[in-house]
């Protein structure tokens, strides 16, 4: 039974947002689905437990503003554009993809959103994009996702210097899963991230748990100097509850049972309104694969 204590412990979200959270969840799922029955190829990287980070994030960025993911980024893109049907097609390579379907799972353009599957290549053109933004003096930003494991590549660094020297707008959203691929953090980073920030001079900000309305609270002021050319690592501590890639997941069970997936512990505190809206975003993504499926190839023109 859910008591006052866990209802305090995860406050409740707001329609719009959960619904959100809840359809890239499904996605995701329905990705997996797919690639078990055959009818998706290559690899994707689904972002399972972390569905909140950008779904926080989006009303602090503006249509000005400049978005790059990464390997692991339906997510990202989904709470940006909302558009299921476009990537859906675009993973499958069917009539209505974002890319027509040359760029597949990892690779999307579209907008000033660009995704990669090369870890830290973000970084540096963000930088350029970023450049640009400050001195056309439009008050947007560049927002990179990366992941904790990224820290191993040192294109990141020498980003992270011209950003800081340069004060360019960024904003850094560290996914720290706690995982890069099959490697635990604490075997392959040493110090934190918060002191890598430091190194640079750049602002860092830890953020812990779901609590949405207290996120953006936080990071809006933060943000907003951010837009004044002062750049910000915000660190997300979050967990991946799904494999790395597909089925590729080599943690032992006791480990995976010990990840808090704040889907179960909303579940648990808001049982009425997660269920409600849980089978409407399932229902959602059903209908659009079902769309999607039955659609032609999609054809590219070239450039």
């Amino acid at each position: 039974m859910t008591t006052t204590l866990d209802r305090a412990l995860v406050p409740k979200l707001d329609d719009a947002d959960l619904t959100l959270m809840l359809e890239i969840r499904a996605f995701e799922l329905k990705l997996l689905d797919l690639f078990s029955q055959g009818l998706l190829n290559g690899t994707t990287h689904t972002c399972l437990g972390q569905e909140y980070v950008p779904v926080a994030l989006r009303p602090l960025l503006t249509p000005g503003d400049h978005v790059f993911s990464n390997h692991r980024g339906h997510g990202h893109y989904l709470a940006r554009f909302g558009d299921l049907e476009g990537l859906l097609a675009e993973i499958m390579g069917r009539e209505g993809a974002v890319c027509a379907g040359v760029g597949g799972s990892q690779h999307i353009r579209r907008d000033g959103y660009l995704s990669t599957g090369v870890q830290g290549e973000s970084l540096p053109v963000a930088a350029g994009v970023a450049l640009h933004l400050a001195r056309a003096g439009s008050g947007a930003l560049a927002l990179v996702y990366i992941g904790d494991g990224t820290f191993g590549e040192g294109a990141v660094y020498e980003a992270l210097n011209i950003i800081a020297l340069w004060r360019l707008p960024v904003l850094v959203v560290v996914e720290n899963n706690g995982i890069a691929q099959s490697t635990p953090i604490a075997a392959n980073l040493a110090g934190t991230i918060a002191g890598r920030a430091a190194a640079f001079g750049i602002g860092h900000h830890l953020v812990e748990g779901f609590d949405l309305p207290a996120i953006r609270t936080a990071l809006e002021p933060l943000i907003a100097r951010v837009r004044q050319g002062e750049p910000l690592i915000a660190e997300f501590a979050t967990h991946r509850i799904g494999p790395h890639s597909k089925g590729d997941d080599t943690r032992p069970p006791e480990v995976l049972s010990e990840l808090r997936d704040w889907r179960a512990l909303y579940a648990a505190a808001h049982p009425e309104q997660s269920e409600r809206l849980d089978q409407a975003a399932r229902a959602r993504v059903e209908a659009v694969a079902a769309d999607v499926i039955a659609r032609p190839p999609s054809r590219w023109a070239g450039p």
